[in-house]
């Protein structure tokens, strides 16, 4: 039986492995912290659960494609509920939209802001629909190793069929015209890390996904998904071992022979790295990478983010559990993120209140609260420069809320640039990746493959398909797919 060691237990990692194992592979994950689950870890303090990462659980369709590859599903391990409304925008003091999940009502919000809208939206869905077909079924499974797996022409027809070679804020602008609508769906596209300007219009695929899959929660938190996951590729035989930090590589004829750990030289025949890649390639060194430092800094990065979770003794009225503060100008702030990095001056930002869904992760009559301001990647990360945002944050909090919460906050932690760096060696200090732009797409995205050493690939979102849970899962089937094809070879 062959060998492979897979180092990161994140999303695309558990993927990568659990793949592999139900191929017959024995397989070893070497995971840097004490939990599996990459950014989607989880830590407890004061009677409060806290995901550490992402709260957003759109595509459920990938999920269960992925559990069906080994003859389970997401309800053998977590509970899923459907969230009504599916988020909340907050556009002004005044002004506040609750997003429905059933889409008659939502043609119906979209035709009180423009006459003509509903219409509009069906439209703008028929061609969404499409692009999610194709972009999720066929394109996203692609290697993309040579351009060759794109020159058919089918595949030619599709790409031109899903705008892979316009923008989104063009595409968006053939249907609406209300600055509302307009911010309204613009929304998922701050998840692909890029401004709209420079996405491909393919990307509509993502309201697809938001409004006709719908947005979910899984019982008990995030980290319910990596539980499972991790339960899963154990089922498989996988070994998981934490704190096990890869300290280097042995390389020995042009192959990786082993890595080195605390413990001691690990061995296998193949290796994949669901871990930073830049972070990986340092490892390597000069001789042994892909892309020198020069390609990396011209890399077009996701934003980074500083965090604040929570504990609140009192629950909190006006809050959903996702909540969006756009009362602010996005095109200053996307300024500071993309064009001129900086930390923005009157930030947009997001809040998320698990607990107005799930009792379970806070104490009773308490509320759980994460929020998130988008950030250029990169720059100085200091407890001063914290607070202040926090401090900013807790005005248009109270606010909105219409209470006081500074003084009912029992628990308090943030997390930003060097918080990232520390615990999962992110480039720049990156939270989500490489952007979706046009030239960071398919082929034009780092390789999945080392290209001086024949047994040691990349899996995660700074290679393809791109950043987000959903393409980390395949990410990691796709890695695993070239790995299982080549040692057969």
């Amino acid at each position: 039986m062959k060998k492979v060691i897979v180092i990161g237990a994140g999303f695309s990692g558990l993927s990568a492995a659990t793949e592999l194992a139900s191929k017959g592979y024995e397989v070893q994950i070497l995971e840097k912290n004490d939990h599996a689950g990459g950014r989607a870890r989880v830590f407890q303090s004061n009677g409060f659960t806290f995901d550490m990462g992402p709260s957003w659980y759109w595509m459920p369709d990938i999920f269960e494609t992925y559990f069906n590859r080994f003859g389970k599903k997401p309800a053998d391990y977590y509970n899923l509920v459907r969230l009504d409304p599916s988020y909340s925008v907050i556009l002004s003091e005044t002004e506040t939209i609750d997003l429905p999940a059933n889409y008659a009502d939502l043609k119906t919000l979209f035709e009180s802001y423009e006459p003509g809208a509903a219409a509009q939206l069906d439209a703008f869905m028929e061609q969404a629909a499409y692009k999610y077909k194709v972009g999720i079924q066929d394109f996203v499974w692609k290697p993309s190793r040579k351009i060759t797996e794109f020159l058919s022409l089918k595949l030619l027809i599709d790409a031109i069929r899903i705008d892979v070679f316009s923008s989104f804020y063009k595409h968006i602008r053939k249907f609406f015209t209300s600055p509302t609508l307009l911010k309204l769906m613009e929304f998922p596209i701050l998840f692909l890390g890029a401004i709209s300007e420079n996405t491909p219009a393919m990307y509509s695929l993502m309201n697809y996904a938001e409004i006709k899959l719908g947005t979910w929660y899984p019982m008990g938190g995030m980290h319910h998904i990596v539980k499972g996951m991790v339960a899963l590729a154990e089922e498989k035989g996988v070994k998981i071992t934490y704190n096990a930090e890869v300290q280097g590589f042995e390389i020995v004829n042009g192959k990786v022979k082993g890595v080195k750990t605390a413990a001691g030289l690990q061995q296998a025949d193949a290796f994949v790295a669901g871990a930073d890649y830049h972070h990986v390639e340092e490892l390597l060194g000069d001789g042994l990478r892909n892309y020198d430092e020069a390609y990396w800094d011209k890399r077009v990065m996701a934003p980074s983010s500083l965090l604040f979770y929570l504990g609140i003794s009192k629950r909190l009225p006006n809050l959903k559990h996702h909540n969006l503060f756009f009362d602010r100008d996005f095109t200053v702030h996307s300024h500071e993120i993309y064009t001129d990095p900086a930390w923005p001056s009157d930030p947009l930002f997001y809040a998320s209140a698990p607990s107005v869904t799930d009792p379970s992760v806070a104490p009773d009559g308490c509320e759980n609260v994460f929020l998130l301001i988008p950030v250029a990647p990169d720059l100085e990360d200091t407890e001063e420069r914290r607070e202040k945002y926090f401090d900013q944050l807790m005005d248009r909090l109270e606010a909105h809320c219409g209470v006081s919460i500074r003084d009912s906050i029992v628990y308090k932690r943030s997390y930003a640039h060097r918080d990232f760096k520390s615990d999962y060696h992110a480039y720049k200090g990156n939270a989500y990746g490489l952007a979706n732009t046009l030239l960071q797409t398919a082929i034009l995205k780092p390789t999945l493959k080392n290209k001086h050493l024949d047994n040691l690939y990349y899996s995660g979102q700074l290679t393809v398909p791109g950043p987000g849970v959903p393409p980390s899962l395949i990410s990691g089937i796709v890695v695993a797919t070239e790995v299982d094809k080549e040692l057969k070879g």
